[in-house]
């Protein structure tokens, strides 16, 4: 179990370094616009470009995992954060720095991908959630140190302690734990479902089982080779991914990652520090609130993960969604009252964003990840876990790109209307459609879509 254990986290870090890559920018978007003069089409562009690299390597992200395996792909990831920290902090241009965020986008897309998958790959059942659910605990782990380090690094700055720009720094920094995760990869076994079911290596296959099991007898390493091996043909005889089995999986994982990001919660950490100075707050008071965020979200994921294998991930998403609609339509109704000139009120929103932040650390950021990557067979599981990171990552970077021009067009107590209304058709689409798959084994979920 110490094995399994130091493994999941390895391939978790990819989630730490999402996270601190998708929001490290909150403290450095506004310098960037004052610096090269950017409008706001341009300025959502290139807070946006990071995004579209997402888009890009979760597309692509199932190619090499199927092709070269999940450690290689893993150890890839690593390689593409530190060009781009690197890059990002010494970009002498807007269009420069476009193309780091891209590739440290393309790098996020893959994680999203590859790590859940390889988790869900090597954990027994009964521990899947929790194991796999860490990959969400990096990425919030990954934002609140992000905050953190913005906020001393601006305070560095301002006292003269840094050379250069603060903002530099602050993306700069990502290439230490980007080196870190990098080294640790070299430890990580291949995933044995990938050995046996799409490589064709039952003999090594059985070698990584017994490592992470080994307590099991010969017979038992056995029986579980011919499971997945059994299930691989299986899945070789029934056809394409794109297929009228594969309908319900792929319905959902689109639509579980539609809804997590029509939340609103990228919008919230990308523009948080600008949401909290729309509020009423100065631009440091903001600034050290987002630290808030993180806390939050640290504190709740913890709580996630310790309830996604005793409740289950269906039981988690009405929780969620309970706490998405309070908490929204709280920010709704302050942002209203400050426009209305009650600009006391404005005092309340980092609470109602804490527990947003609350809501959805709890429901959808523990499941999602984790949801993905148990729903599809093993042959199409790097495709179907592709095509739920895709269309979390094409909403997330329209809702990116466009945020900055929808706050202009619209009051901000529309715009969070807009948010809780989405998390209403959510409870809907879990009632109708949403399956429990609490401590089920992977072949298991799988047959279940073979008898629909």
């Amino acid at each position: 179990m110490n094995k399994l254990l130091l493994w999941s986290i390895t391939a978790a870090l990819a989630g730490f370094l999402f996270g601190f890559d998708t929001v490290v920018i909150s403290g450095a978007e506004q310098s960037i616009e004052e610096l090269w003069g950017l409008s706001p089409g341009v300025h959502g562009l290139a807070l946006s470009m990071a995004l579209w690299g997402t888009v890009a390597g979760s597309l692509v992200a199932s190619w090499p995992a199927d092709r070269f395996g999940r450690r290689r792909t893993l150890l890839s990831i690593g390689i593409l954060y530190l060009v781009s920290a690197l890059w990002s902090g010494l970009a002498t241009g807007v269009y420069s720095f476009m193309v780091a965020r891209f590739i440290g986008g393309v790098g996020v897309g893959i994680s999203t991908v590859v790590a859940p998958l390889f988790i869900s790959e090597i954990a027994p059942p009964g521990w899947r959630g929790r194991l796999a659910g860490m990959f969400q605990f990096n990425i919030v782990f990954g934002i609140l140190i992000a905050f953190a380090s913005n906020a001393v690094i601006a305070w560095l700055g301002e006292g003269g302690s840094l050379p250069g720009e603060a903002w530099r720094w602050m993306l700069g920094v990502e290439a230490v734990p980007a080196l870190v995760y990098s080294v640790m990869c070299f430890t990580l076994p291949e995933s044995p479902r990938w050995l046996i079911g799409i490589r064709g290596e039952p003999e090594a296959g059985a070698k990584v089982l017994a490592m992470i099991d080994p307590a099991a007898t010969a017979e038992e390493i056995e029986g579980k080779v011919e499971t997945i091996a059994k299930a691989a043909d299986e899945q070789t005889s029934t056809g394409r991914f794109w297929s009228r089995r594969l309908r319900v999986p792929i319905l959902l994982a689109f639509l579980i990652a539609f809804f997590n990001q029509l939340s609103g919660i990228n919008a919230v950490l990308y523009f948080s520090k600008r949401i909290f100075e729309m509020a009423g707050l100065e631009g440091q008071a903001a600034l050290l609130q987002t630290i808030g965020i993180g806390v939050t979200n640290l504190v709740f994921t913890f709580v996630g993960l310790w309830l996604i294998d005793r409740l289950g991930r269906r039981t988690l998403l009405y929780l969620g969604s309970a706490g998405y609609i309070v908490s929204l339509g709280l920010c709704a109704w302050a942002f209203h009252q400050v426009d209305a000139g009650r600009s006391d009120v404005g005092a309340l929103i980092p609470y109602f964003v804490f527990a947003f932040i609350a809501a959805h650390a709890v429901g959808q950021g523990a499941v999602i990840w984790v949801f993905i990557s148990e729903i599809f067979p093993n042959r199409h599981r790097a495709q179907g876990t592709s095509l739920g990171s895709f269309t979390h990552w094409i909403f997330a970077a329209l809702l990116t790109l466009f945020f900055p021009s929808m706050v202009s067009w619209f009051a901000p107590s529309l715009v969070f209307l807009f948010f809780c209304g989405m998390m209403v058709l959510q409870v809907v689409w879990i009632a109708l459609m949403v399956p429990e798959t609490k401590g089920r084994p992977l072949e298991e979920i799988e047959r279940q879509w073979g008898n629909r």
